[in-house]
C-alpha cells in the first residue's frame, strides 16, 4: 500500500469500531485495549491454564481478576469451528497456530456495517455491547509499525470459510490495496485493521461509546 492509498483507505474509513463486552470500559480506559495474550500477561494466568485460552476455540467467555481486582472478559469466539478452519488453513498452519495468531492482536472494523452485521449474527444479536469508535488516522499514525491489514473476517468460519494462512495479515505497507480496489467497493478494501498486543492509551484515540445491539435503540454512554 503506497502512502496515496493510505490516504485513500482512511478518507473513506476514518472511523474504526471495536465490539467490547458490556460494562468494559472502566477497566479498557484504565489498562487498555489489550489483546487475549496481553490481557493473560497483564491478569498473570499461569502457564498450564492458557493453551485452553489462547490457542482454541472459547465457546464462551472467559472471567479472569484483573490486578486492582477488577472483573476482565475475554470474550468468547464463537464464529469459529474447528473442522471448517482447519480445511481452510494453509501454509501448514494447525487451528491452534491460528488461535494463538488472532489472539496477539486486537481487532478494528473499518467498516460500521460490517460492525453491525456482526452485532445482528448468531448468539450476539440478543445481547447488548459496548462500541468503542476511533479516530482512524490519528490510531494508523501513533501505531503503525504494530499494525497488520485483513482482506477477510479472520475470526470466523462461514457456511463457505475463506482460506487463510500466513499472508493474511500484512503490514500497512506489503498490504495489496490496489488489487483489493478492482475488486471491492469503498469500505470494504480493507476488513479489519489489527494492533499486536494491544492499544495501551485506548481513550486518546476513542471518539465515542455506545452500547448497541438485541435489536434495541443505540445508547450513548458516558463521554470517552
Amino acid at each position: 500500500m503506497t502512502e496515496a492509498e493510505l490516504d485513500e483507505l482512511l478518507r473513506d474509513c476514518p472511523k474504526l469500531f471495536h465490539m467490547a463486552e458490556r460494562g468494559s470500559w472502566p477497566a479498557i480506559r484504565r489498562h487498555g485495549l489489550l489483546s487475549t495474550s496481553a490481557l493473560l500477561d497483564l491478569c498473570d494466568v499461569p502457564q498450564p491454564e492458557r493453551p485452553a485460552i489462547e490457542a482454541a476455540r472459547r465457546p464462551a467467555g472467559v472471567v479472569l481478576d484483573g490486578p486492582e481486582g477488577e472483573r476482565i472478559v475475554i470474550r468468547d469466539n464463537k464464529p469459529m469451528n474447528d473442522a471448517s478452519l482447519a480445511r481452510v488453513l494453509q501454509g501448514g498452519l494447525r487451528p491452534e497456530d491460528w488461535y494463538r495468531t488472532l489472539n496477539a492482536r486486537t481487532f478494528f472494523w473499518l467498516s460500521e456495517k460490517r460492525l453491525r452485521r456482526l452485532l445482528e449474527a448468531g448468539s450476539y444479536r440478543t445481547a447488548r455491547h459496548d462500541i468503542i469508535t476511533l479516530d482512524a488516522r490519528a490510531l494508523v499514525d501513533a501505531y503503525r509499525e504494530c499494525i497488520t491489514l485483513s482482506p477477510i473476517n479472520s475470526g470466523a468460519t462461514s457456511r463457505f470459510p475463506v482460506a487463510r494462512g500466513p499472508e493474511t495479515f500484512r503490514s500497512i505497507t506489503d498490504y495489496p490495496y490496489a488489487e483489493w480496489r478492482k475488486k471491492r467497493a469503498k469500505g470494504e478494501r480493507v476488513v479489519e485493521l489489527a494492533v499486536t498486543s494491544g492499544v495501551p492509551d485506548i481513550a486518546r484515540f476513542a471518539l465515542a461509546l455506545t452500547r448497541m445491539g438485541a435489536g434495541e435503540r443505540d445508547e450513548p454512554l458516558e463521554p470517552v
